[in-house]
């Protein structure tokens, strides 16, 4: 059994000797874990202290308190994230101070748990943010470990995401129903939320499998000569609902109206789907999005320019980066996996002996490039 060091941080002893007596026999145990998680309790009375007892011994997981005397939780948050600290925090608040709780969690804090909360909330909430604690140690490992656990992990997270994608579909569907009441309009942009977030763990699932067929060299190729202009107007009609509510438009300059290639459909797909999908989403509205086909006598280029937010040099140098996604002001709402653009990498060098290349500007745009080589595959 794996034990996790649990701090709690609250000025009231009856809330810690609360959560202490409710926590101290519990367990967590999910189906793909070999052993199970049991919680090694810490009661603090301060932030000053927490702060002490961190710098000094482990801490897994963080229970905080919003109010506390001289420094409070915010500023514990704070100083975790500011330390880089291998731990997960979870805000405790009353219902009073539910603004601030979620100004912690867009601050770093996985969650956050009201007062006065019963005992099946609280273990709720700590199964939730020790399933997350053990799901983000692993990504960590990704870059060390061999392709054989990746596999696994790949495959047990997508296992994970799909049954929560289908108990949120069936909420939503209850309250745009108004099975519960007819109040629902009270709960649309809830709504409108949870969908977003099914889209991205939707996407992020496809990516996954995606990344698993590739690493465990289980993904079968059928190479057959396509026509890359049409597989290109595909991804761009996929994009169009997208690209028509943020105003962008989209075009195809091809030399000629058909640029046949050797290689797998499924392949080219992939690959352009992830370029159109990118250059709408970080576009600006009412911008565009340009993609260019040319030939030359050893390779084909494929261009995907757009008009968006634009890229640092330094956000190109981890772009590529599996489960990395830049992260800002600009780009914290939209969604997204961290992994469609190593896919398409890997596709393209390890499958076509191709390039992939990227140009861009902060707040004018980017362009990606797509070299492939002809009769790259071997039949």
């Amino acid at each position: 059994m794996a034990t996790l060091n649990v701090l709690i941080v609250d000025d009231e002893p009856g809330i810690r000797s609360g959560i202490v007596r409710i926590l101290q026999n519990y367990t967590v145990d999910f189906p793909f874990l070999e052993e199970e998680f049991d919680f090694n309790l810490i009661e603090i009375g301060s932030g000053e202290d927490a702060v002490e007892y961190i710098d000094s011994k482990p801490v897994d997981i963080v229970l905080l308190d919003n109010k506390l005397p001289g420094m409070d939780g915010i500023e514990v948050l704070e100083y975790i994230n500011k330390k880089e600290m291998d731990c997960s925090v979870m805000m405790i608040t009353s219902y009073a101070s539910l603004d601030l709780a979620i100004k912690a969690t867009n601050n770093g804090a996985y969650n956050f748990v009201p007062k006065p909360f019963t005992p099946a909330e609280l273990k709720t909430a700590l199964e939730g943010i020790t399933k997350n604690l053990y799901l983000r140690r692993m990504t960590k490992e990704l870059n060390t470990s061999g392709k054989q656990i990746r596999f696994q992990f790949l495959s047990v997270l997508s296992h994970e995401l799909k049954s929560p994608i289908n108990a949120i579909e069936g909420y939503l569907n209850i309250m745009k129903d108004k099975q519960l009441g007819d109040n629902i309009d009270d709960y649309m942009t809830m709504i409108d939320r949870s969908g977003e977030r099914i889209r991205g763990m939707r996407s992020l699932i496809m990516d996954m499998l995606d990344l698993t067929r590739l690493e465990s060299g289980k993904k079968s190729r059928e190479v057959t000569k396509i026509d890359l202009v049409e597989i290109m107007k595909i991804s761009r009609d996929t994009m169009l609902p997208m690209a028509i509510q943020k105003g962008v438009k989209i075009t195809i300059d091809a030399e000629s109206k058909e640029f046949p290639y050797l290689a797998d459909r499924q392949d080219m797909e992939i690959i352009f789907n992830n370029l159109v999908s990118n250059a709408v989403k970080y576009n600006k509205d009412n911008g565009t999005v340009k993609c260019v086909f040319r030939e030359n006598d050893n390779s084909i280029t494929i261009s995907v320019s757009d008009t968006g937010i634009g890229l640092s040099q330094e956000d190109i140098s981890k772009l590529f980066q599996e489960f990395v996604r830049i992260k800002n002001e600009k780009t914290k709402a939209i969604s997204g996996s961290g992994l469609g653009l190593s896919i398409m990498k890997k596709i393209v060098e390890e499958s076509y002996h191709g390039t992939v290349s990227v140009e861009s500007v902060p707040d004018q745009g980017s362009t990606f490039f797509i070299e492939l080589p002809k009769l790259a595959f071997k039949v």
